[in-house]
């Protein structure tokens, strides 16, 4: 069976948006800002993730912004991304234009529940925010990969949004990737006893 991971990078109160600044975002661009020396140690970390992974699971906006940074690129790492099987959730998106993409024009939680039957292994999230929360508020998440970049933004679009009810987790690991990143590991609580 498949095992989802939403593996992403954050600020340290939650930010994901802009992280390179492309966006227009006022406060873009924290990515290379605070973890310039870090990101040979991150990178690292992000190819052997890969390698190791079954598939690529996004939104169509992330499907789309990949495949325009990614398609190009060479070496050990975008290899295996160009060439691993991606599956996009959309109800708009006809044709994708990463290579080896399949889109998922199902209902969400049916979609990604069948996804996980069908494959063995991780199924990577990148991005994706708007899936991300769908996957958490349906219980679909079976861990989160969280490289906590050392600044507050204060403002801007959160990984998390509202819930239906609490998602407790489980932290499994803890440290520290070159010298001010942090790389934590959670686990969602199924059927978490109240305290």
């Amino acid at each position: 069976m498949g095992k989802i991971v939403i593996t992403t990078n954050v600020s340290l109160d939650g930010v994901v948006q802009d992280p390179d600044g492309q966006e227009g975002f006022r406060l873009g661009g924290w990515f290379g800002q605070f973890g310039s020396k870090d990101l040979e140690v991150w990178a690292k970390l992000e190819t052997d993730e890969a390698l190791d992974a079954e598939a690529l699971l996004l939104g169509r906006r992330s499907e789309e912004w990949f495949a325009s940074r990614w398609s190009s690129r060479k070496g050990e790492w975008a290899d295996r991304l160009n060439s691993m099987p991606k599956y996009v959730v959309s109800s708009t998106l006809e044709e994708p234009t990463w290579s080896n993409a399949t889109v998922l024009k199902g209902d969400v939680v049916d979609e990604v529940s069948k996804l996980k039957l069908k494959l063995d292994g991780e199924i990577l999230v990148y991005a994706s925010y708007q899936l991300v929360r769908a996957l958490m508020e349906y219980d679909l998440v079976d861990e989160l990969r969280l490289v906590v970049f050392p600044v507050v933004l204060g403002d801007g679009e959160r990984l998390f949004g509202e819930t239906s009810d609490k998602k407790p987790l489980r932290l499994l690991g803890a440290r520290v990737i070159g010298d001010g990143l942090a790389f934590l590991t959670y686990q969602p609580v199924r059927d978490a006893e109240p305290a």
